[in-house]
């Protein structure tokens, strides 16, 4: 997707005070330093101020309230303590309806044929994706974490291998941020998605092979749920840490993230333009994120990211001059590719994905470069002469359609959604949609597909690392492009990119195309 605007303000508490002004009470969330144990971190959130409400104890990451408008300073300069970070953004159910097919069976390979939208996908054909069902369609033991705005799972393309069992909501609505609370806790029932973005991911990874509306690259696979985005399509540090470490304790084999930090686009220990704070704050964060991954991997999660949509080399970042995005006004930082790092996409245990356009070029939005670019996937690109068909078509939710007037209160496609929707419709009346957009958010779920397809080929006992070497090893060669430089006609001079590498490995394709019918031995 295209980057996400700025997220608005932390979450407030007021304590009322009889008699008193009323001190605003503050949520945070503060990150112990290497080695200290639960007793001592609780100890100095307590000595600044500070109230702990919920831990995770695998990576050392608190909850923390607090009414002392210096509490993230003073727990800046506790020694047991890396910073605080004010609760801010770091990114951006019903059963199938009856008589409907029941997908793939266990174990078994998918059929060739097609569902009936699946000729708009041009992506499954870069992947060789539907060669690939002819061999394996996906194994239902093979879990795929979903870890995004939610999963709509009474879509019909996404139900037959939705678990309830093992999905999670870990980020309560946040009125500030994502409006009224649809439910009195404020916390969705899983199976719901009020954004959108996490259905659209889930239905490129996964949706059925039955007949129906479109498949996915792995239409046998179990999808699960992690909610740790909000309704409005930012994310919360809190909500992150807690749902990778879930993945990790639950078992699950692959997660797929398709944002990226924020308030800071890129997380700067030692920023001389950041105050003190500041760089506390951004140290905490990249602390508790770094963690979280490393246990998620150390405990068998393959993890997927999307690159980003900056259209920049990773390895040459331009000035930041849109942090903080939100809280205080945004001021120019320079950016040392050395120590500062754009998470969790620069993490050494994230396997990244640059987007590509119908043509195999490099989509004009994506991120790239040696650095952190380690496959390709289709990704879309309106631009690149195919107009809204030239972006990546995949499930929605009805209702945030119909929030965004693209489908009206009967169901129709509006004049405003014609060409960036489509409706499909069972013989029974049973009708679901889906949504064409492009990113690097929809290139990350194609190589999410194909892990899961390796890991159905080869079993759930496989590494990590071991995927992500079939992932290059089954890859498709692309070399840079003749010339190396890529322009784009209808973008600013700084879309202009510059491919560096071999065949083999390269900035724009890193080590190929991911290739789903090599991936199950086709």
């Amino acid at each position: 997707m295209k980057p996400l605007p700025a997220v608005v303000s932390g979450l407030l508490l007021l304590a009322l005070v009889p008699g008193a002004a009323e001190p605003i009470t503050s949520d945070y969330t503060v990150v112990a330093a290497d080695g200290v144990s639960v007793p001592d971190a609780t100890a100095a959130i307590r000595s600044a101020g500070g109230t702990v409400v919920k831990r995770n104890d695998a990576v050392g990451v608190y909850r923390v309230t607090s009414a002392d408008a210096r509490f993230a300073a003073k727990a800046a300069t506790s020694p047991a303590l890396i910073g605080a970070s004010e609760l801010r953004a770091i990114g951006r159910v019903s059963t199938a309806p009856a008589g409907r097919p029941a997908g793939l069976p266990v174990g078994a390979p998918g059929p060739a044929a097609l569902d009936p939208l699946d000729d708009k996908l041009w992506g499954l054909r870069m992947i060789r994706a539907d060669r690939a069902r002819k061999v394996r369609g996906g194994d239902p033991g093979v879990t795929v974490g979903v870890l995004d705005t939610g999963l709509d799972a009474s879509h019909p393309d996404l139900a037959p291998h939705f678990s309830r069992t093992l999905s999670r909501n870990f980020a309560p609505d946040i009125p500030d941020a994502d409006g009224p609370c649809e439910v009195k806790s404020c916390l969705d029932p899983v199976g719901t998605d009020d954004g959108g973005h996490g259905t659209h991911v889930a239905g490129t990874i996964g949706a059925a092979a039955d007949g129906f509306g479109i498949s996915g690259v792995a239409p046998g696979v179990t999808l699960v749920e992690l909610k740790g985005g909000q309704d409005s399509g930012f994310f919360f540090l809190d909500p992150v840490v807690d749902a990778l470490t879930y993945a990790g304790d639950a078992g699950l084999d692959v997660v797929n993230m398709s944002f990226f930090v924020d308030p800071w686009r890129y997380l700067c220990p030692a920023n001389p333009a950041d105050s003190q704070e500041r760089q506390a704050e951004q140290r905490a964060i990249l602390a508790g994120l770094t963690r979280a991954l490393k246990y998620a991997h150390d405990k068998g999660v393959t993890l997927i990211s999307s690159l980003g949509n900056g259209h920049e080399d990773l390895g040459r970042p331009r000035p930041d001059r849109s942090s903080p995005n939100y809280g205080a006004d945004p001021y120019e930082r320079k950016i040392d590719n050395a120590t500062c790092r754009q998470m969790p996409q620069e993490d050494p245990y994230v396997i990244n994905t640059t987007a590509l356009g119908p043509s195999g070029n490099k989509a004009d939005y994506s991120n790239y470069g040696v650095e952190q670019a380690d496959v390709a996937a289709p990704g879309g690109d309106e631009s690149d002469g195919h107009g809204t068909a030239g972006a990546i078509l995949s499930s929605y939710p009805k209702l945030v359609l119909q929030a965004q007037g693209l489908v009206d209160e009967k169901g129709e496609i509006t004049g405003s959604g014609a060409g960036s929707v489509e409706k499909h419709c069972s013989s029974a009346g049973a009708c679901a949609y889906y949504l064409y957009t492009q990113g690097t958010s929809m290139a990350a779920p194609h190589v999410s597909g194909v892990a899961a397809l390796i890991l159905s080929r080869d079993g759930t006992t496989m590494t990590p690392d071991a995927v992500e070497r079939e992932l290059y090893r089954t890859a498709i060669d692309r070399p840079c492009p003749k010339p190396r430089v890529q322009t784009y006609p209808d973008r600013p001079a700084e879309f202009t990119a510059r491919c560096e590498g071999g065949r083999t490995f390269n900035g724009f394709y890193g080590h190929g195309i991911v290739d789903a019918h090599a991936a199950v031995g086709g």
